[in-house]
């Protein structure tokens, strides 16, 4: 980095710099770590010789901040894959249901936006279409943090609510189901190939609740790549331009996964996956009558506190999936 030349590729220099940063944060939690396990040792050894309140409690607070070290290496080690440190693409889409099932698709996105906000992550809504009545037709999230797409490929899957139906005038219980996908997100430094004869490029006026135009010009873009089918759209920017921007990096994110599940001949693993994402296949249950729980059926994680999950807790049932 201290070359002249250094910063003339600034693609090239902001890779290696960004990767510096997460080798010297890695460094950092080990040098921690071994501090910590010392002093942990030195408490200990002082124990042994004598049996002292204070320095028990004192252990007590070491031991406890030892394990966050040990935890958050651990879940490093877990986030091992060279996408585990992108960018993520979340998208969310009710099932059937109707209104039913779009409400909830916006609880949902309220929920990953709070998760991200604790994690002090960057969130862009990229796309919302809103629903007929209530909720969202759809949702494309762009969230930018370290480890995101690590994290948040555990939620990968149906999400299915128990509730009583605030629209439903017999006060019934109802049952709804949403899906979420996520993707990494291409940086510059990955070559994406996209041939402009393969795009259709379609405008259109930015919708809000009710279907009722928000914007007096199309700004709204629509991104259809021709030879895959695979469509991207962004109305979050007044700018036009920006919408195209963001649109495409949505198509690439696409793109990249797709082609990445050739090379690696795995594309029929996530053609599985994707088709065990139907009704019926939840991987998460969030029931608010007769009782309050909230179940991962892949980890048998749990908690009665859904409110607090719905405000973007979701942290015990991600490192559960992800230690599985």
């Amino acid at each position: 980095m201290s070359k002249p030349d250094f910063w003339n590729d600034q693609e090239r220099a902001r890779t290696i710099a960004e990767e510096l940063s997460n080798l010297k944060e890695d460094l950092e939690i080990a040098d921690d770590l071994t501090t910590s396990l010392d002093e942990l040792e030195t408490l200990l050894a002082l124990l042994e010789e004598e049996k002292d309140t204070e320095l028990e409690k004192e252990a007590e607070k070491k031991i406890q901040s030892t394990k966050k070290f040990t935890d958050k290496l651990e879940l490093q080690l877990l986030l091992s894959d060279k996408n585990d440190k992108r960018n993520a693409i979340l998208e969310i889409h009710p099932g059937a249901g109707g209104t039913e099932s779009q409400d909830w698709a916006e609880m949902l996105l309220r929920m990953y936006i709070r998760w991200a906000e604790n994690q002090n992550y960057n969130v862009l809504l990229l796309d919302k279409q809103p629903g007929d009545v209530a909720g969202i037709n759809s949702a494309t999230l762009e969230i930018k943090g370290k480890y995101a797409y690590g994290y948040l490929k555990a939620e990968i899957g149906i999400h299915r609510l128990v509730r009583i139906s605030p629209f439903d005038a017999n006060k019934r219980r109802h049952t709804s189901f949403a899906s979420v996908f996520v993707y990494p997100e291409v940086d510059d430094t990955i070559e994406v190939e996209i041939n402009e004869n393969d795009l259709r490029i379609d405008t259109y006026r930015a919708s809000g609740a009710g279907g009722q135009h928000v914007n007096k010009v199309s700004s709204a873009v629509r991104i259809t790549h021709i030879p895959t089918g695979i469509v991207a759209q962004c109305q979050s920017e007044r700018s036009q331009s920006h919408n195209k921007e963001n649109a495409m990096k949505v198509l690439k994110a696409r793109l990249y996964q797709m082609y990445k599940e050739e090379k690696d001949k795995e594309r029929q693993k996530l053609e599985n996956e994707k088709k065990s994402i139907e009704w019926g296949n939840q991987i998460r249950s969030y029931v608010f009558q007769p009782y309050t729980m909230v179940k991962d059926h892949r980890t048998n994680e749990q908690t009665g506190n859904v409110q607090a999950v719905m405000d973007g807790n979701i942290d015990q049932f991600i490192y559960a999936y992800l230690k599985s």
